[in-house]
């Protein structure tokens, strides 16, 4: 972040910290609950999902191009598209991003890869069609935000509690229904420490889950800012953001739901018209508080402040 002209925000990132602070205090409440009620069977769990954990940080760029049929282009291929992207580059002193593009009529954009140098930007050509210029710098400026920020690297990193917790939920029941407590009828101790450990994993998964999404709300509100303050025009990001969201409405439903598992990815998430979900279980704000604060920027631009 230091080395890009990416503007901070106090506010946010101190909400993102307490956020993740939380995140660590479930964490050291978990591993100590089954290191007094039973550590020998978390411990494949733990494994199991740390080796998610380094295919997710590792390889999440090149998951998620293949996840969504991605392909990099070259300057020859996309001259607009790269031209947008090296004026970012120049306003912000950011390296420049792998620019690829996903052949889908969902209009939407996302930033993958752990640093700068692993950074992937791509656009769906639904987007392209849909955004004019201006449009398309504030998009993308937002994405390259979320690169300069390390978002990646941060979301997967949160997300660790949460995968562990998972299994570990999800290896207890399937074991206890197939075979753990049959086998060991007349060991009521076995049952109990076998439930208590479901129980502890199911807890730290709800509420890992809850701060999880709460850091990806913040990080898409840190974006906006980012963007529209380097860009200089707030204006075209809402007026994305409103095009985007009015879209996606048009798209047919089975399209949107094969693009909904990569709604944490998105500029804006795949949800179509009518869809109502509670705040508390969104990875992205509303899109009425998304243009409320660039509105509130668009008066500070305009004010000098």
């Amino acid at each position: 972040m230091a080395s890009t002209r990416y503007a901070s925000d106090r506010g946010l990132t101190s909400r993102m910290l307490v956020t993740m602070f939380l995140l660590g205090l479930v964490y050291v409440v978990f591993v100590t609950a089954f290191f007094v009620i039973s550590p020998q069977f978390g411990a494949i769990a733990l494994v199991i999902a740390l080796a998610f954990l380094f295919a997710q940080y590792f390889f999440s760029d090149k998951l998620t191009m293949f996840a969504m049929h991605g392909r990099t282009v070259s300057p020859e291929e996309a001259p607009e598209l790269h031209g947008v992207i090296d004026r970012i580059c120049a306003m912000s002193d950011a390296p420049k991003p792998r620019v690829a593009v996903a052949d889908t009529d969902v209009p939407n954009a996302f930033a993958t890869g752990r640093n700068q140098k692993k950074a992937v930007v791509c656009v769906t050509t639904g987007l392209l069609r849909r955004l004019d210029p201006v449009e398309l710098e504030g998009v993308l400026a937002h994405e390259m935000a979320h690169v300069a920020h390390k978002d990646v690297a941060v979301m997967t990193i949160a997300s660790f509690l949460g995968i562990c917790a998972g299994l570990i939920t999800r290896f207890g029941l399937e074991w206890g229904l197939w075979g753990g407590f049959n086998r060991r009828d007349n060991d009521q101790n076995t049952g109990m420490i076998l439930l208590a450990v479901v129980a502890v994993s199911a807890v730290a998964y709800a509420v890992s889950f809850l701060l999880t999404r709460a850091l990806s709300r913040y990080r898409e509100l840190s974006a906006d800012r980012a963007a529209a303050l380097l860009t200089g025009r707030p204006s075209a990001l809402a007026s994305a953001l409103t095009k985007v969201s009015g879209e996606i409405a048009r798209i047919p439903t089975n399209d949107l739901r094969q693009a909904q598992a990569f709604n944490a990815f998105f500029f804006t998430p795949a949800f179509g018209k009518g869809f109502t979900i509670s705040h508390l279980f969104s990875t992205h704000p509303s899109l009425d508080r998304r243009l409320a604060q660039l509105s509130k920027i668009s008066d500070q631009l305009s004010r000098g402040v």
